[in-house]
Parts: structure tokens; C-alpha cells; sequence
């Protein structure tokens, strides 16, 4: 198990990845924020689903799914199409248009990372790629809140508290408060 100070400081260093995450949206055009990346990444990553669906994977509630929904799809970035299980339901698709502005989104923070990370070798991009997966994993779904998700009581183990929960998310959400704090699409 780390030594205190070893978790404290890897407390401070996880606040750094605020930083980077606002440096690479600042490379996203101007016509998709990071939250309209979020909802273009969900629906090609989960396929056609209802707006119920994508504001649980987002992990915001319908009314910012709404706008951000509104705003890809005033763009022709996705479609909404009747559901024909339930006619008051509609669902949400990605266009081709929206398959490649994702595309270009990747593109863009692929280049931004490969510029920050000039000077890393191959084995420090997969071996940060690794501990960043495996801590994730070792978080659960970071996007339920933390209320939703109660330590489970008893003794620890491996170091770390234990914890109920969903698996892994497979993609940042943008924040509830809107674009500013929200994650890159790749």
C-alpha cells in the first residue's frame, strides 16, 4: 500500500488533469463544444438510443441532454427518428455528418496530444494508458454520483475502499454545468 504523502500527492497531480482536459477542448472547434463531442462519441459508441438512454451514459439530467442534444442536431450532426416501440419516444442516431465531425474531433485532440507529447517515448504514452485504465477501473463508474455510489462498509482491501456500482463508463461526460468543465471526445 502507498504511504500517505504518496496519495496526497497523487491527489494534487490528478488536478492537473483538469488543465489538460480545458487545453485539449480549447483545440475542439468552436461549433462543438465538448459536451456536444460527448453526446456524438456516446451515440456512436452505444449505437441509436433514446434521450433517456444517452442522459444516463452522460450522466446529466434531460433538460442539459436537451440543449446539447438540440445543438448537435440543429447542425445535422445526429437525427431523431420515431420510436416504433413507444411513438411518444424518439430516437437519437448519428449521421454520416456527425460520423465525420467526430472524426475530425478525434483527429484534432489526437494532434494536440501528439504536440504536448513530442517528447514521450511509445512505451510512456501506453504506460500512462495503462495506469489511467487501471485507475479507472479501480473507480467504478465515476459518472453516478457520489451519493449513488455508498462505500461498501468493512475492511478494506488492496488499499483502496470498496464500492457497489455499474461498470466501468466507456466515456466522459460533460458536467452538468455546461461545456466549460467537460471532457475530450478521444
Amino acid at each position: 500500500m502507498a504511504a500517505q504523502e504518496q496519495y496526497e500527492e497523487l491527489a494534487r497531480q490528478l488536478n492537473t488533469v483538469n488543465a489538460v482536459k480545458r487545453d485539449l477542448a480549447r483545440a475542439l472547434p468552436a461549433d462543438c463544444p465538448p459536451a456536444a463531442a460527448a453526446v456524438l462519441l456516446a451515440l456512436a459508441r452505444g449505437g441509436e438510443m433514446r434521450m433517456s438512454r444517452l442522459a444516463e451514459l452522460l450522466a446529466v439530467d434531460m433538460s442539459v441532454t436537451s440543449r446539447h442534444v438540440a445543438h448537435v442536431a440543429d447542425r445535422g450532426w445526429i437525427e431523431r427518428l420515431p420510436d416504433p416501440a413507444d411513438k411518444r419516444s424518439r430516437l437519437l442516431r448519428l449521421t454520416a455528418a456527425g460520423a465525420g465531425k467526430l472524426d475530425e474531433l478525434s483527429e484534432r485532440t489526437a494532434e494536440r496530444l501528439a504536440e504536448q507529447l513530442g517528447d514521450w517515448s511509445d512505451t510512456e504514452v501506453g504506460e500512462l494508458i495503462r495506469l489511467m485504465t487501471k485507475l479507472r477501473a479501480s473507480f467504478g463508474d465515476c459518472r453516478t454520483p457520489a451519493r449513488a455510489r455508498p462505500l461498501t462498509p468493512g475492511p478494506r482491501e488492496s488499499g483502496r475502499p470498496r464500492h457497489s456500482g455499474p461498470e466501468p463508463p466507456t466515456l466522459d461526460p460533460p458536467s452538468p454545468a455546461g461545456d466549460r468543465a467537460a471532457g475530450s471526445p478521444a
